[in-house]
Formats: C-alpha cells, sequence, structure tokens
C-alpha cells in the first residue's frame, strides 16, 4: 500500500517560497524541517511496508512528526 508523503510544501502551498528560502538562509529551521523530512520517510517506509515498527512506535513517530510540523507551521507564519 503506498502512502502519500506529507511534504512541507505540499501541507502549506502558500508558503512553498518560504520555505524554500528559509531553507537556504535559516539554520535553525533547516534542522527541524530536516528532522521533519527525516520523520516523514520513516513513517513512509513503515507504512509501505519496507520497515516493520510496532504500533505504538509507529503511532509515537506520527506524534513527533505532528509536533515537528506544528513547531515549522507557526516558524513560517513569524517569518511572513
Amino acid at each position: 500500500m503506498h502512502v502519500e508523503h506529507h511534504d512541507l510544501a505540499h501541507e502549506f502551498p502558500e508558503f512553498k517560497d518560504k520555505i524554500h528560502e528559509l531553507k537556504v538562509s535559516d539554520a535553525h529551521f533547516k534542522k527541524y524541517f530536516d528532522m521533519y523530512q527525516d520523520v516523514d520517510k520513516h513513517i513512509c517506509r513503515i507504512e509501505d511496508e519496507v520497515e516493520v515498527m510496532a504500533d505504538a512506535s509507529l503511532e509515537s513517530l506520527k506524534l513527533t512528526r505532528v509536533h515537528l510540523k506544528d513547531f515549522l507551521y507557526r516558524y513560517l507564519q513569524q517569518a511572513k
């Protein structure tokens, strides 16, 4: 079963240009952006059954992704 990635440009299309700008110019944003991307890719590998993980651990990983997405969204709003 293929699962769609939750990349930030897709999640927040109104911030697409700002995301690119901050990835290049803001080390703090880039650090959290990269963390978000890594967690999202890891979740997709598990959901695509490329990797195996206990359900509770997967749910914890998804919660981490939500927290990172919320943090990055607030960061983007403040940078606008």
